[in-house]
């Protein structure tokens, strides 16, 4: 089975991930450009069963970004941690920025474009889609 490891800039919270990651997306959303202070946040779904964290977890801070958005960080270093997402308990959000590890998949498609940075140009060749494409993440498939 995979292990997947990751931690914040100031290493003082860690966490592990045991088998697959999900769908990865690169995420284009205001909300996640101003968390990140980047052009995207690429992110992939988690199994929640499947995370834990190994040390500092009381150094975590959260933030209630959306009705059923909860996005963690760090409260010594500011880093972006994971999105925990309360209408969706068995999976949460997973930005790779901290991962240790490659996440072997790469990226599906560009998401939430109707609100991306205008001053990026988005030339990666994925799909993109102003929102969520109809029918979620799972409607997305890997370029053959």
């Amino acid at each position: 089975m995979k292990t997947f490891t990751g931690k914040c800039l100031c290493e003082a919270i860690s966490y592990e991930i045991t088998g697959e990651l999900g769908a990865i997306f690169n995420c284009h959303c205001s909300k996640c450009r101003r968390w990140h202070g980047a052009a995207f946040r690429t992110r992939a779904a988690v199994k929640s069963k499947n995370f834990k964290w190994l040390n500092g977890e009381k150094y975590l801070s959260k933030y209630k970004s959306s009705d059923n958005v909860i996005k963690t960080f760090c409260s010594i270093c500011g880093s972006s941690l994971i999105s925990i997402l309360e209408d969706k308990p068995d999976f949460i959000g997973l930005p790779l920025g901290g991962l240790e590890q490659d996440p072997v998949t790469r990226p599906q498609a560009n998401i939430f474009v109707g609100s991306k940075a205008p001053w990026y140009e988005i030339n990666d060749g994925l799909p993109q889609y102003d929102e969520l494409p109809p029918g979620g993440a799972s409607a997305v498939r890997t370029k053959a």
